[in-house]
Formats: C-alpha cells, sequence, structure tokens
C-alpha cells in the first residue's frame, strides 16, 4: 500500500497504517487546538515575568509584581491574632449569661469550643460528647457536681479525682468487696435503685427486694445519693432516680457497681488550658444543651 494513498471519501491523504482494514488517515491538527497551545505558552511567559516562578538556589525570581504568599500569610496570622485578642478579651471580661445573649461571641465560642473538646475532652466523651460507659453524657442535662457554666469552668480547671490540690473528689464505698454488705442485700438495694428509675420488678419476690432494698438504701446510700436518691452536685453524687447511667443501668451492672464501687477520674485542665479556653469550652458545652434551664 503506497503511503500516498489519498481516502475516496475524504479526499485527505493516509499514513500508511491499517488495523484489520482500517486505514488511518493523515488529518492535520485542528486550528483551535494550536490556538488553545500558543495561548498556554503566552500566559506562562508573561506568569513567569510576572509572579514569583523560578527557583535560584536559596531565593526565587520574585516577579515584576512582587507578590509575596509568605507575607499574605504572615498577615493572616496577624489579623487572626488581633481578632482573637478581641473577642478573647470580651470573653474574659464578660459574664456566661452576658455571652449566651450575644450571637456574635456565641458564633465565635462554638467555632473555638469545638476543636477544644475534640482536642481534649473526645478521647473519653466521644467526638458527639455522649460518653460511654465509665464516661458522662455531655449533651444531656445531668451533671454530677452542676451544670451552670461557672460550675463546669471549675470542674475542668481542677478535674475529679485528679492531682490537683483542690481537686473535685467523690467514691463510691465497695459495700461488698469490703464486706459492709452481703450479696442478699447488695440484691436487694441494687433492685430498689433500679426501680427509682422506672425499673418495674418481674417478680413478687423483687417486688419483696425493693421494699427491703429501700431500708438498705436509706441506711446506707442516703447520705450521699438523698433519701429520694435524686443525688447531690455538692458530693458528685449522681441522681438514681433519671435514666443517666455512666456504667449502666442493667441488674447485672448495678450490682457490680454497688459490690466493687467507682471512683471515676477526671484530669485538671488548669496547666493546660487557659482560664479563656476552660470558658470557652464551659460555654460551648452549655450550647449543647448540658444546662440546667
Amino acid at each position: 500500500m503506497a503511503v500516498g494513498e489519498r481516502d475516496p471519501h475524504t479526499g485527505h491523504l493516509t499514513t500508511g497504517h491499517e488495523w484489520n482494514g482500517i486505514k488511518e488517515l493523515n488529518t492535520p491538527v485542528p486550528r483551535p487546538v494550536w490556538l488553545f497551545l500558543a495561548a498556554t505558552v503566552v500566559f506562562s511567559v508573561i506568569y513567569w515575568i510576572l509572579m514569583p516562578a523560578w527557583p535560584l538556589g536559596a531565593t526565587y525570581t520574585e516577579g515584576l509584581l512582587g507578590i509575596d504568599q509568605q507575607s499574605r500569610v504572615d498577615a493572616d496570622l496577624k489579623n487572626a491574632a488581633r481578632d482573637r485578642a478581641s473577642w478573647s478579651a470580651q470573653i474574659e471580661t464578660m459574664d456566661a449569661e452576658a455571652i449566651q445573649a450575644d450571637a456574635s461571641l456565641m458564633r465565635i465560642v462554638r467555632e473555638a469550643g469545638r476543636p477544644l473538646f475534640e482536642d481534649n475532652c473526645a478521647v473519653c466523651h466521644g467526638s458527639d460528647a455522649r460518653g460511654g460507659q465509665g464516661y458522662p453524657d455531655l449533651t444531656d442535662r445531668t451533671w454530677l457536681w452542676g451544670g451552670e457554666p461557672e460550675t463546669v469552668m471549675e470542674t475542668i480547671r481542677v478535674g475529679i479525682n485528679a492531682a490537683h490540690g483542690e481537686t473535685r473528689s467523690s467514691q463510691m464505698p465497695a459495700f461488698g468487696r469490703n464486706r459492709m454488705l452481703d450479696r442478699k442485700a447488695i440484691r436487694e438495694v441494687a433492685t430498689y435503685v433500679r426501680s427509682l428509675s422506672g425499673a418495674v420488678p418481674d417478680s413478687g419476690d423483687e417486688a419483696t427486694a425493693v421494699a427491703e432494698g429501700k431500708e438498705i438504701f436509706a441506711a446506707n446510700c442516703a447520705a450521699c445519693h438523698g433519701e429520694k436518691g435524686t443525688g447531690s452536685t455538692a458530693m458528685g453524687a449522681p441522681d438514681l432516680t433519671d435514666e443517666a447511667w455512666i456504667y449502666g443501668g442493667d441488674r447485672q451492672t448495678v450490682f457490680e457497681t454497688v459490690f466493687s464501687g467507682r471512683q471515676g477520674q477526671m484530669p485538671q485542665w488548669e496547666e493546660r488550658l487557659s482560664a479563656v479556653d476552660r470558658k470557652i469550652l464551659a460555654l460551648y458545652l452549655r450550647d449543647l444543651g448540658v444546662g440546667g434551664e
């Protein structure tokens, strides 16, 4: 087959290549493609002249426009620091109620509080702040030590059963392990405690256990949890009448709690987080719906 063969349908010469009876036409590159390539070359040359482009060892060609991205970043950081100083001063000096009433400050609290929570608290309380077994849910309205922002700030500052000299301290005794109550009494008081939050006895025997457990509760538990089991924020004793359980509210878990006791811990953050950061974090948690309205 000759290289100079011309295709009878289009009039173009062929390249001499053929695949399964299909011949390749020697068609020219479309003009728009050439125009596009030429435009990119012109644009590149202009960009090299105007903008920082070519490395020259320890420096680079700065371009006629003198644009420096590092200078822009430095300027942005200075502006951000200036803005932060402004709203930080407001948050530091204003009381919690005034901040909560200020929509612009609360927007800042949400934006700054989320990374603070994720960096420092989410590892225990979860990224959604709903906690897990042994770690309280921070999105409900149940607080061991009180849910007002000032109280939450203090809890964050000193921790719970932490190394801080002013830490909040609480511990539930191990009534079974320390032989303060026998297993029968523990089963009865556990049944009574579960009944406080709405657990209905499965049988007549459990109904009897509730009555007997009430007496055991009054003698051993009411000093911290209150006569009606509603707890005490002054002592960090949980309310046993709601459905918020830190370790679980099933029969076996409640039995284990009474038998072995509990002593939860929370680190103190005074040395890691500034007073403003602790305030933002407390207000952020409040904004999640953890208040005491």
